[in-house]
């Protein structure tokens, strides 16, 4: 596993994003679409359909997706992980202090609700009252699921050899990790 001091020697094309819910995944896999001109899709507007049922499509969408010579994607969803493993050549790991990404979680979560936001299909955030009465209410999974990558990331060393995995433990390191791989 690299850190965002190692010197990157080779050109991420295919590349996936990981982290725990309010991390920054999709922050910085749109700012690598753009900086590096590769193309993106959000996951999770794959996943979800109206009224945040799983899209039946979601699968064949993801595959048809990383299908391509290069690309930007989130690493989520147990569904697809092992296919975009497969694909990837650089998986950027956002792993953040808890308190950071609860934190990162908590602001996303309240400007989407406030501003009523649409997020995917039709979808808006649920009124914050159902943190009380949603187990799955998307606070309390980022609280109950954050460190649910601590393992999993490491272990992809061993199991996709191909793949330079690049750990960011703090936003000043993504950014100079950025700073490096910006098309001169």
């Amino acid at each position: 596993m690299l850190t965002a001091q190692d010197p990157v020697t080779w050109e991420p094309r295919r590349i996936a994003v990981a982290g725990v819910t309010g991390s920054g995944k999709t922050t910085l896999a749109t700012r690598l679409s753009h900086q590096l001109d590769l193309p993106y899709v959000e996951i999770d507007s794959l996943y979800h359909g109206p009224g945040w049922e799983p899209r039946p499509t979601f699968i064949s969408d993801v595959e048809q997706f990383i299908a391509g010579d290069s690309w930007v994607i989130e690493w989520q969803y147990r569904a697809v992980r092992s296919q975009i493993v497969t694909r990837a050549d650089t998986l950027l790991w956002l792993d953040l202090p808890t308190p950071v990404a609860l934190r990162q979680l908590t602001r996303r979560t309240l400007r989407r609700r406030l501003g009523r936001l649409e997020l995917w299909n039709g979808n808006i955030e649920p009124p914050l009252r159902t943190i009380f009465t949603d187990r799955d209410h998307i606070l309390r999974w980022g609280f109950r699921t954050r460190n649910k990558l601590r393992d999993t990331v490491p272990a992809l060393a061993s199991q996709a050899p191909h793949l330079h995995i690049v750990r960011f433990t703090r936003h000043r390191d993504v950014e100079a990790w950025l700073r490096r791989v910006a098309p001169t």
